[in-house]
C-alpha cells in the first residue's frame, strides 16, 4: 500500500457519490447487494467472490487507477510504493456510516503473529486516518521502513482489509496489490520478488477476480510482467482489462504507438482491450484536485492536436468511459460467477455441516453426556446383535463394496461359520498324533526294530498300518498288569487316546485366536462406524479392549477345562462307540473266517471246496478251520484295543469340535459381545468415568461454535443466492 501523505488533499464527498453511481443499473445492484449480503455473512474467505484487482509494476499509477474507479482516494507518496495488499470492501447502506480496518494474517504467519494480528481492529472517522493506519499495519508486520525498522522484509503477504459501509452506492471488493518488481536489488531481494509474484497470482487465478492490469506507456508493454501473468490466468481473456497511464511523460512523436495500442491494433492484443488514461499529476494531486477537475484536465489532454489527429476511439479514453465499460463487465461476470458461487457455497455447507456430524453431539453437562454414551452404546448393542443374528441387510459394512473384494471386511456371523467349519474339517484331517498314510499295508506282525516316524507337520506323524500297530503293541507290554492273556488294561486305551489326541490342545488355541481376532477387528469397525469423536473413540475401545481380553481368558480358561476333562478316563454312553465296536469286532471275525477257509479250501479239498449238508461234511469242515484259527492272545488284546480307540477317538472328536464351537467361542466370545459397551454398562459409570471418556473438549466447543456460525452464514448465504 503506498504510503500517504497526512496533508494530501481528498476530493468532495459528492464527487464520490456521482462516481459511484456510474457502476450501478437495477439489476448489477441487485447481484452486487447478493454478493454483499453473502460477503457479510462472512464466507468470503472461504468462497471466492467476485472483486476488482488492480495489478502491474511498481510505479505504473495503480492507485490512481482505484481512485477513479471508486471515488475514493488511495494513499500516494513518490519514491514509495505498495507494500502489502489492501482491500477495499464497499458497503452500500444509506442508513450508517462506518469505515473499518482490520488484519489478515497469513498462513505462514506464527501462532503468536495470527493472534496479534487478528486482534487489530481501528475504526476510522475519515480517510485522512488511513496514512496512520497504513503506518501501524506496517509496522505490526514488521515491514522495512515503517517505525525505524531497518531489518524486516521489504514486503509482507499479510492483507490490510478496509470496510466502508455507507451510502457508496457499490457492494464490491476492490483490491490495491503492491507492483511487480522486475529486477532485485539493495532494497528489494529475490526473495521479496518471489513473495510479491506469488501474492499477485494468488489473487489472479481466482476467476471471481476481474484484472484490471495496469501498464505504463513509457515502457515497452512487451516487457511488463502482467500482461503475461493475466493471459497465464485468464487463457480465454474474460476478466482482462489493460489499462494505458501516463501518456503525458512519453517521449515526443511516440503518440502513434500508444493510440495503436489503445486501440487494440499493436503487437500485444487483449481480448477486452485497452483504456487509455491520463492520471492527476503531482502538483494537480498536491493542489485537491476534484474528480470533476480531474475529468475536465483529461479530456482537454487527450482533445489536444497532437492526440486528436491519431483517431483515438474515445469510448477508450478516460476514467469515465472505463468505469462505464467496467459496469457492463462487472454485470456480465456476476452472472457468469454467480452460480459458480452457489455450487461453491452448497459444497462448503455440506463439508461444514460433515465437519459437524463428527463432532458428534453437544454435551455440556453429565446428563447430557450419559445420554450421548448412552445413544451411542444402543446403536454399537444393535450393530453386534445384527451381525451375531446375521440380519445384513440391516447393518452391513461392506454393502457398498464388491462381494469379491478381498478388502472388503468380513461379515461376522459367516465369517466365524467359516473358521468352525475350517476347524472342524482340520480336526478330523490332522487332529489325530499319527496318521495313517496311504501306503498303508495290511501286515500283521510287530517291528522289532521299531523307531520314531518321521513328522508330516509340527505335532504330527504320518505311519503305515505295520507302523501304527507297532506302536499299539508297544504301549500294550508298557501298561500290562494282573489281567489274564488276552486282555488288556484299561490304562492302555487311556494312554493310546491321549497321546491320539495330544494335538488338540494347540489347534483349538490357534482356532480360538483367529475367532478372537476376527471379533476384535468387528468391535474396531464397529466403533469407528458410530464414533466419529477420535478421544471418544479411543476411550470407548479401552472399555471394550478390557471386556474383549476377559472374554478372552474366559475362552481360554473354559478350553482348559475342557483338555482337562479330556486328560480323563475315557468315558461315552454314546452308542455310536458300541456300534463302531461290534462294527470292528465282525469285520475282524470276517477276515479270519475268509482267511481259514481259503487255507482249507487249498489244503483240505484239493482247491475246490464242496460242503454238502451232511454231519460228516459239516464236521469235516469245522475240523478243518478249528485247526487254522490260532489266536495269539497278544495279538487280539492289541486288536481289541485299536477298535476301541479308533471308535473312541471318533466320538470324543465330535464332542471336543463341538464343545469348542459351543461352550468356547459361542458362550465365552460371541455371546457377550453385545454387552462390551451397551446401555446397561453406560449406565454404571460413575460421572467421574463419563466425564473422562466423553467430557467435549474446549478446543471442540469453539470448534463447534464456529462451525454451526459458519452453517447458518453459509445457509444464510445460499438463500440470499437464490432470490
Amino acid at each position: 500500500m503506498t504510503i500517504l501523505d497526512v496533508g494530501e488533499a481528498q476530493p468532495p464527498a459528492t464527487d464520490r457519490t456521482a462516481a459511484f453511481s456510474g457502476l450501478r443499473t437495477v439489476k448489477s445492484t441487485h447481484r452486487l447487494n447478493q454478493i454483499d449480503r453473502v460477503r457479510a455473512n462472512g464466507i468470503g474467505d472461504h468462497v471466492s467472490l467476485p472483486q476488482l484487482v488492480v495489478c502491474g509494476d511498481q510505479s505504473a499509477g495503480k492507485s490512481s487507477v482505484l481512485e477513479g474507479i471508486t471515488g475514493i482516494p488511495f494513499p500516494r507518496q513518490d519514491g514509495l510504493c505498495t507494500k502489502f495488499a489492501t482491500e477495499i470492501v464497499l458497503r452500500h447502506d444509506p442508513e450508517a456510516r462506518r469505515i473499518t480496518a482490520t488484519l489478515i494474517p497469513h498462513a505462514s504467519r506464527n501462532e503468536a503473529d495470527r493472534g496479534q494480528f487478528k486482534a487489530y481492529r481501528r475504526e476510522i472517522e475519515d480517510f485522512d486516518e488511513v496514512p496512520s493506519v497504513i503506518a501501524e499495519v506496517g509496522a505490526l508486520m514488521r515491514i522495512r521502513g515503517y517505525n525505524d525498522i531497518t531489518d524486516g522484509p521489504a514486503f509482507a503477504a499479510d492483507v490490510l482489509r478496509i470496510e466502508v459501509i455507507g451510502d457508496t452506492g457499490l457492494q464490491l471488493t476492490v483490491v490495491d496489490l503492491p507492483g511487480l518488481i522486475a529486477v532485485a536489488n539493495d532494497e528489494q531481494t529475490e526473495e521479496d520478488v518471489k513473495l510479491v509474484a506469488g501474492l499477485v497470482d494468488a489473487y489472479l487465478e481466482s476467476s471471481r477476480t476481474i484484472i484490471l492490469a495496469v501498464v505504463q506507456a513509457t515502457n515497452d508493454i512487451a516487457t511488463q510482467g502482467i500482461i503475461q501473468r493475466a493471459r497465464t490466468y485468464d487463457p480465454a481473456g474474460q476478466r482482462t482489462v489493460g489499462i494505458i497511464t501516463k501518456p503525458d511523460l512519453i517521449n515526443e512523436s511516440t503518440e502513434g504507438r500508444i493510440a495503436l495500442l489503445a486501440a487494440n491494433k499493436d503487437t500485444t492484443k487483449l481480448k477486452l482491450g485497452f483504456f487509455l488514461l491520463k492520471n492527476p499529476s503531482p502538483s494537480q494531486l498536491k493542489a485537491g484536485i476534484s474528480l470533476d477537475e480531474r475529468k475536465r484536465s483529461e479530456y482537454e489532454f487527450f482533445s489536444s492536436k497532437k492526440w486528436k489527429t491519431l483517431g483515438l476511439d474515445m469510448h477508450r479514453v478516460g476514467i469515465d468511459r472505463l468505469r462505464a465499460f467496467l459496469q457492463d463487465l462487472l454485470d456480465s461476470h456476476i452472472e457468469r460467477e454467480l452460480p459458480k458461487v452457489r455450487a461453491e457455497t452448497k459444497t462448503l455447507l455440506a463439508q461444514t455441516e460433515n465437519q459437524l456430524v463428527k463432532l458428534g453431539d453437544e454435551r455440556p453437562t453429565v446428563a447430557h453426556i450419559r445420554a450421548f454414551l448412552t445413544g451411542l452404546s444402543m446403536r454399537f448393542f444393535s450393530l453386534t446383535q445384527a451381525a451375531l443374528d446375521g440380519n445384513y441387510h440391516d447393518v452391513d459394512f461392506a454393502a457398498s463394496k464388491d462381494a469379491d473384494d478381498p478388502t472388503s471386511p468380513p461379515r461376522l456371523r459367516a465369517e466365524v461359520h467359516r473358521l468352525n467349519g475350517n476347524f472342524a474339517a482340520y480336526m478330523r484331517d490332522r487332529g489325530q498324533r499319527r496318521k495313517l498314510s496311504e501306503k498303508s499295508t495290511n501286515q500283521a506282525g510287530v517291528d522289532a526294530d521299531f523307531e520314531p516316524e518321521p513328522e508330516l507337520e509340527e505335532g504330527q506323524l504320518l505311519v503305515t498300518k505295520k507302523e501304527f500297530d507297532a506302536w499299539v503293541h508297544k504301549v500294550y507290554l508298557r501298561t500290562r498288569g494282573l489281567e489274564l492273556p488276552g486282555n488288556y488294561n484299561h490304562v492302555l486305551l487311556s494312554e493310546l487316546f491321549h497321546e491320539q489326541s495330544c494335538r488338540w490342545t494347540g489347534i483349538a488355541s490357534g482356532h480360538i485366536t483367529q475367532v478372537f481376532a476376527t471379533v476384535a477387528s468387528f468391535v474396531e469397525d464397529a466403533l469407528l462406524r458410530i464414533i466419529a469423536e477420535v478421544d471418544v473413540g479411543e476411550a470407548v475401545r479401552d472399555i471394550t479392549n478390557s471386556k474383549l481380553e476377559a472374554s478372552r481368558a474366559a475362552a481360554l480358561n473354559e478350553l482348559q477345562h475342557i483338555i482337562e476333562d479330556e486328560k480323563r478316563q475315557p468315558i461315552t454312553y454314546n452308542h455310536y462307540y458300541t456300534d463302531n465296536i461290534q462294527n470292528a469286532r465282525q469285520e475282524s471275525l470276517k477276515r479270519s473266517i475268509q482267511k481259514a477257509m481259503g487255507e482249507a479250501r487249498d489244503e483240505d479239498w484239493n482247491g475246490k471246496l464242496h460242503v454238502s449238508n451232511t454231519a460228516f461234511d459239516t464236521a469235516k469242515l469245522l475240523a478243518s478251520l478249528q485247526k487254522r484259527v490260532i489266536v495269539n492272545m497278544d495279538e487280539q488284546a492289541c486288536a481289541e484295543a485299536l477298535a476301541g480307540l479308533q471308535a473312541y477317538y471318533k466320538v470324543a472328536l465330535k464332542t471336543f469340535v463341538d464343545n469348542i464351537c459351543r461352550q468356547v467361542i459361542e458362550r465365552h466370545i460371541l455371546a457377550k459381545l453385545p454387552d462390551i459397551f451397551s446401555p446397561t454398562v453406560v449406565t454404571s459409570f460413575s460421572d467421574e468415568v463419563l466425564l473422562q471418556i466423553a467430557s467435549e473438549p474446549e478446543r471442540q466447543r469453539e470448534r463447534r461454535r464456529e462451525l454451526d456460525a459458519s452453517i447458518r452464514a453459509l445457509r444464510n448465504s445460499l438463500s440470499d443466492l437464490q432470490r
